[in-house]
């Protein structure tokens, strides 16, 4: 299992799993979501990515019913900075008091004192970066969060947030046929900054998804562990984290690690989406 130093320090497998998808309504489909993020533990993954976003903390607390008291190598990060607004729409809202307000929620929801990784959903245009950050800087020295991390950035905004605090941790888009945050990954793999991206499979249009077909049919995997597996082998600093609310396609997603794709494959499938610029 190949692991990461999340932040430099903190342990990490490099196959992780996404809750977005987790239904958390009362009922059979709950009973699901808690079965299936029981899995993933059990399969040794050791970081689960959720946010304030899913379902308004819902989410969260699906995971602490689930999975608390929290086995040890066991890293659920959350991410703050998206409000809701009268009319039921989100928002991005980075203001200090939001942030400080939704961490605070954030503990109590997940049942603990700390949480080791606390994301920005998104950089809110409206509020200064230094102050975002800055309020994330504050709560670290309070000891209410452990590290922190970032969410559809650019390469830009990643330099400027390092100049006031450490970035332990990027979630940007990306996969196989969308790399349009190349720049980014390479900065990430120049500072050891853990790139944990989301919507980690898509298929694109019918030739595409015909090669990446043909490689898994060569390998004898599915496409998607083929996606997972290039993932992987693409960057050191890589960190997928594909979601799903069935076990099946978790179990999977998870033995798509052990896949190491030839030299000629991946040429194959690096030449499927073109590099940004």
């Amino acid at each position: 299992m190949a692991e990461f130093l999340v932040g430099g320090d903190l342990e990490v497998r490099r196959l992780g799993f996404g809750a977005m998808h987790l239904p958390t309504e009362p009922g059979c489909d709950r009973e699901n979501s808690l079965a299936v993020a029981r899995r993933a533990v059990e399969l040794g993954v050791g970081l689960i990515d959720t946010a304030f976003m899913y379902g308004a903390g819902a989410n969260e607390e699906l995971l602490a019913e689930a999975l608390y008291p929290y086995p040890d190598g066991l890293l659920v990060t959350t991410k703050v900075g998206v409000s809701v607004t009268e009319s039921v729409d989100w928002k991005l809202d980075g203001r200090p008091e939001v942030l400080r307000n939704q961490v605070e929620a954030a503990l109590r929801r997940l049942r603990v004192e700390r949480i080791e990784l606390l994301q920005l959903h998104r950089v809110d245009p409206e509020t200064p970066l230094a102050d975002q950050v800055g309020a994330l800087r504050e709560l670290r020295a309070e000891g209410k969060i452990g590290r922190i991390g970032l969410s559809e950035v650019t390469a830009g905004e990643l330099a400027r947030a390092r100049e006031i605090v450490e970035i332990a941790t990027v979630q940007n888009r990306y996969n196989l046929l969308d790399r349009e945050h190349e720049p980014v990954l390479t900065a990430c793999e120049a500072a050891g900054i853990a790139f944990l991206p989301w919507r980690p499979v898509m298929w694109g249009d019918s030739g595409t998804r015909a090669e990446i077909a043909a490689v898994a049919a060569e390998v004898g995997a599915t496409p998607t562990q083929v996606a997972i597996a290039w993932l992987l082998g693409h960057s050191p600093v890589m960190v997928p984290i594909p979601g799903t609310a069935r076990i099946p396609h978790l179990e999977e997603n998870v033995a798509a690690e052990g896949l190491v794709l030839s030299g000629a494959h991946r040429d194959r499938l690096d030449r499927l989406a073109p590099l940004p610029g």
